[in-house]
């Protein structure tokens, strides 16, 4: 796919919270869900890290990742984050394993680039081995999908039309540098 808006579920369903992501997208996705506009690739990576490096030499214009992501919130609440390339550093790539900062900082090794890029996280409760989420991270769920639906009809916006070169200012998705809900 050239173009596009590529929405990728990562972390382990069998370590708890850490499956926030994929059920996410199962949701986003799966039976029963609402349409997603054209141009947009729903996909849950699990912890295939690799997969996803290769996803991205496809050329999207934006990624959404969904993920749990620990970070002194109460469990079950949300954050917004963009991220763009002097946020991610280096890391050790493992072609065995997910870890997203990682695969994005070393997208430039295998011929491609970064996409526009958003975070959709979670706090989890517990990643402890176990399947199943959390009572906060599970009622989290829905207003994440409603978050992902919302993000990429701002990033689909804002993408250059066949015959213009620049997205119009207007319609262009805000840069959520830091955006906290419960």
């Amino acid at each position: 796919m050239s173009g596009g808006v590529l929405v990728a579920g990562i972390g382990n369903l069998f370590l708890g919270d850490d499956g926030f992501g994929p059920e996410v997208v199962r949701r986003l996705a799966g039976p029963g869900a609402a349409p997603l506009p054209d141009g947009v690739r729903v996909v849950d990576y699990g912890i295939r890290g690799m997969h996803l490096a290769y996803d991205l030499l496809d050329g999207y214009d934006a990624l959404v990742l969904v993920d749990a992501c620990p970070g002194g919130g109460a469990p079950g609440e949300l954050t917004v984050l963009e991220v763009g390339p002097d946020d991610l550093g280096t890391g050790e790539f493992d072609a065995h394993g997910m870890n997203p900062v990682s695969v994005l900082a070393n997208l430039g090794q295998l011929g491609g680039t970064l996409p526009h890029t958003h975070v959709v996280g979670c706090t989890p409760a517990d990643v402890e081995e176990g399947i199943g989420l959390s009572e906060a991270v599970a009622a989290a769920v829905p207003e994440a999908v409603a978050e992902v639906r919302a993000l990429v009809r701002r990033l689909l916006a804002a993408r250059p039309t066949p015959s213009s070169s620049v997205a119009d200012p207007a319609t262009a998705a805000p840069a959520p540098a830091r955006t906290r809900r419960s």
